[in-house]
């Protein structure tokens, strides 16, 4: 039972994790705004870092190394989102 509320959440996660990134993308698409790129290109990471990456070494029990990557991932997102808030 917890385990499949954890899959759950898990699909959850990841399908409004990409919903985020395809607005991003698509808004840079239509204005050209180089901030906008920054934005997708941020979020995408944090997606890729927390669920993806997060995910997989979970299952993996790779939890020294995987949580190091993981977050490695994450702070890399965080810092491209910061810089496209500065630039907008």
């Amino acid at each position: 039972m917890v385990q499949e509320i954890h899959f759950t959440l898990l699909i959850i996660h990841l399908i409004v994790g990409f919903i985020l990134v395809y607005l991003a993308t698509k808004a840079f698409k239509k204005t050209k705004f180089p901030p906008m790129a920054l934005l997708a290109i941020g979020f995408s990471l944090i997606v890729l870092g927390d669920t993806i990456v997060g995910d997989i070494t979970s299952v993996l029990e790779e939890n020294t190394i995987g949580e190091i990557i993981e977050e490695g991932i994450e702070i890399a997102g965080f810092l491209v989102l910061i810089l496209a808030v500065k630039k907008s």
